[in-house]
C-alpha cells in the first residue's frame, strides 16, 4: 500500500511527494518495501496500490513493475476500499490466492527474519481460515501505536506461534500504554495482514458491505479496459474506512503472529532519528546532497537537498535542520514542538 499522503516530514515531504517517496539512507521507503517482498513471492505477484496523483512516482521508482500490477485509486479512502480493490484483483487472477498486505512507510530491521516470518504466516494462513495480523513485542510504552491484546495473557505470546486476538486498542494514553506493556499481553499492531483472499472477501462483505457493494460486478470489470471507469465509480461511492475498524475489530477470525523482526512506523522525526541505520560520531542523522560543516552538533537531524547552499551549523543539540529549494526549517526535534510550529506552514 503506497497511497498515503500528508506532510509529517515537511518541508522534505509535500502533498505532491509524501514520505513513501523520499529517500532515507539512499533508498525510498517505497523501493525498500518492494525489495523486501522480492524473494517471498515471485515478482509478478507483487502488487502496488497508490493514488492516481502518485502513479508516475511509483513508475519512476519501480520501473520493472508490470503495468497490470500497479493498482490506481482515484481518491484516498483509507485501507478498507484499498484492500477490497486488491483482494478482488487477486481473486480474479487466482481464486485460491493467499495474500500479504503491507504498508510501505515502515522501517524493518532484519530483512531475512522479515521474509521468514511473512513466509511462515503465509503458510499458516494457506491452511487455516484466519485473518492474521503481525504483532511486535513493545520495547516501550509508545502512545503513537495501536496495540493488540492476545487471548491467554502473557504466557500465550511466543515468537512465530500464532494466537487468537482478544481485542484491538488504538493509540492509548501514555499511562494506559504503560499498563499494556507491563501486563505483557499486548503487542504493537504492525499493520501487516496475511490471509486467504476468499476469507477476507467473505469477512469484508459481512462487516463492511457499504464498501464491498460498490465493487459489485468486479468479476467482469477488473483486468479489462473497463477497470479504470469501474474503479472511479466504485470509489465515488466509498466512505473512508480502515480495514482495522471495518473488519479486524469485529471479526471472530482475527489472529496475531508475534514477529521476530525489528519494526518501526515512520511517523515522526523522532522515530526516523531513532531508527535511521547510520548516525555520525555526534549521533546525528545526516541525509544531505549539500555541503555541510558542523561543529558541536549532537542528536540532530540534518537534511540538505540537491543544489542547496552550504550548511554551516554550530552548537545545536536535538534539532531538525532541513534546507530545501524554497524552505529552510530550523526547529527542536521534539515532535510536539515541531507539529505546533509547522501548523499552517506545511500548506506552503
Amino acid at each position: 500500500m503506497a497511497g498515503g499522503g500528508g506532510n509529517r516530514f515537511w518541508p522534505v515531504t509535500r502533498e505532491t511527494r509524501p514520505k513513501q517517496f523520499i529517500e532515507a539512507a539512499g533508498q525510498t521507503l517505497l523501493r525498500a518495501a518492494y525489495d523486501r517482498c522480492k524473494g517471498i513471492v515471485p515478482d509478478e505477484n507483487i502488487l502496488v496500490i497508490t493514488l492516481e496523483k502518485y502513479k508516475a512516482l511509483v513508475e519512476e521508482l519501480i520501473p520493472e513493475l508490470p503495468a497490470e500490477n500497479l493498482l490506481v485509486e482515484p481518491y484516498g479512502r483509507k485501507t478498507g476500499p484499498c484492500i477490497a480493490y486488491a483482494t478482488y484483483t487477486l481473486l480474479r487472477r487466482d481464486p485460491d490466492a493467499v495474500m500479504a498486505v503491507t504498508p510501505c512507510d515502515l522501517i524493518i530491521k532484519g530483512r531475512a527474519l522479515f521474509r521468514k516470518n511473512i513466509q511462515q504466516a503465509l503458510d499458516y494462513a494457506a491452511k487455516h481460515p484466519v485473518l492474521m495480523t503481525m504483532g511486535i513485542v513493545p520495547s516501550r510504552p509508545d502512545p503513537g501505536y495501536g496495540y493488540i491484546q492476545v487471548q491467554g495473557g502473557r504466557s500465550a505470546i511466543e515468537p512465530c506461534q500464532p494466537v487468537p486476538v482478544k481485542t484491538f486498542m488504538e493509540k492509548p494514553s501514555v499511562d494506559l500504554a504503560k499498563v499494556f506493556v507491563k501486563s505483557g499481553e499486548f503487542l504493537w499492531n504492525a499493520g501487516f495482514f496475511i490471509w486467504q483472499a476468499d476469507v477476507i472477501r467473505t469477512e469484508m462483505e459481512d462487516y463492511m458491505p457499504q464498501i464491498t457493494c460498490q465493487f459489485d460486478g468486479w468479476q467482469g470489470a477488473l483486468g479489462t479496459p473497463a477497470e479504470s471507469a469501474f474503479i472511479e465509480k466504485a470509489y465515488s461511492g466509498c466512505d473512508k474506512l480502515s480495514i482495522d475498524y471495518g473488519v479486524m475489530e469485529k471479526t471472530a477470525k482475527a489472529w496475531v503472529w508475534p514477529a521476530e523482526f525489528g519494526w518501526s512506523d515512520v511517523d515522526s522525526w523522532e522515530t526516523l532519528w531513532s531508527n535511521f541505520p547510520t548516525h555520525d560520531s555526534g549521533e546525528n542523522v545526516v541525509s544531505s546532497a549539500s555541503d555541510i560543516r558542523m561543529n558541536e552538533v549532537t542528536n540532530s537531524v540534518i537534511v540538505g537537498q540537491k543544489n542547496c547552499k552550504l550548511l554551516a551549523i554550530k552548537g545545536l543539540k536535538d534539532y531538525i535542520v532541513v534546507d530545501t529549494e524554497d524552505v529552510l526549517l530550523i526547529c527542536p526535534r521534539d515532535d510536539e514542538q515541531y507539529s505546533d510550529f509547522i501548523s499552517g506552514l506545511s500548506r506552503r
